[in-house]
C-alpha cells in the first residue's frame, strides 16, 4: 500500500447510520498528535479542536436544509439553501463539554444543554446525576457531545433521556471523537433512525472496555485532570 493512502477501516455491522469522517492524510496526522501518550496538554487541546469542528461540521450537514434564493451583487439569482433552526448541543459532562467551545464558535448563541451519566463503580451500569436542558429541547434538532463512545451504555442513557423529553429520534445526531465497533452496534441497534458522527472507528474493546489503539482518558488529558 502507498504510503499517502489512508488504509481502510474496518467497520462495525450496523453502519445505516454512521458516517465517518474521511480517513484523509491530514487528519490521521491529527490523530497522529492526540493519540501520542507524551502530547502536551495545549497540542492535546489544540489539535483535538481541529477534529471537533470537522466532526460538528459533518454533523450540521446531515440537519434539514430549506431551498433559499437570494440575489448575488451581480444581480443574478443563487439557488441556495438555508441552514436548519432550532438547533442545540447536549453534552455529556465532562468530556463532552470540549466540544461546546467549537461549536459556538460555528453557530454564536446556539443553546447547549448539559447531562451527567456516570457508570455505578459495582454494579457498572450507566447512573443518571443531573440534567439541565433548553425547555424546548422536543422541538430542537440536537447535537449530542460525547468524545468517546464505548460500550455504547452512556450513549444509551443519554439518548433515552432526551426522547423522554420529547425530542424525536430522528433529530438527535450523536458525536464522537472516537467510536468502538461495539458501542456503535448497540447504539445503532437500540435506535435505527439515530445518526452518529465519528471521526475513527476503533479496533475493539479490551477486557476492561478501554478502545484500542485508544486515545485515554478524554476528558482528563483535555481538562488537565481527573475529576
Amino acid at each position: 500500500m502507498p504510503l499517502d493512502q489512508a488504509p481502510t477501516l474496518a467497520r462495525p455491522s450496523i453502519e445505516a447510520g454512521l458516517h465517518v469522517l474521511p480517513q484523509t492524510r491530514q487528519l490521521r496526522a491529527l490523530h497522529t498528535v492526540v493519540r501520542d501518550r507524551s502530547a502536551s496538554r495545549v497540542d492535546f487541546v489544540h489539535y483535538s479542536g481541529r477534529i471537533i469542528r470537522l466532526l460538528l461540521e459533518s454533523a450540521l450537514d446531515l440537519l434539514p436544509f430549506a431551498p433559499r434564493s437570494v440575489e448575488t451583487p451581480v444581480g443574478r439569482a443563487y439557488e441556495g439553501l438555508a441552514f436548519a433552526e432550532h438547533i442545540c448541543g447536549v453534552s455529556v459532562i465532562r468530556a463532552g463539554e470540549s466540544m461546546e467551545g467549537e461549536l459556538r464558535a460555528i453557530i454564536p448563541g446556539v443553546r447547549i444543554g448539559k447531562i451527567l451519566i456516570q457508570r455505578d463503580k459495582v454494579t457498572k451500569t450507566p447512573k443518571f446525576y443531573y440534567q439541565n436542558l433548553p425547555a424546548d429541547i422536543a422541538g430542537r434538532q440536537v447535537l449530542l457531545l460525547d468524545p468517546m463512545l464505548a460500550t455504547g451504555g452512556t450513549a444509551v442513557a443519554a439518548v433515552d433521556l432526551l426522547l423522554q423529553q420529547g425530542v424525536a429520534e430522528e433529530n438527535i445526531v450523536f458525536v464522537a471523537f472516537i467510536a468502538a465497533p461495539e458501542g456503535v452496534t448497540v447504539l445503532a441497534s437500540r435506535f435505527p433512525k439515530l445518526r452518529i458522527v465519528a471521526s475513527a472507528i476503533e479496533e475493539r474493546l479490551n477486557q476492561n472496555a478501554y478502545m484500542l489503539p485508544g486515545i485515554g482518558d478524554f476528558g482528563d488529558r483535555y481538562f488537565g485532570s481527573p475529576v
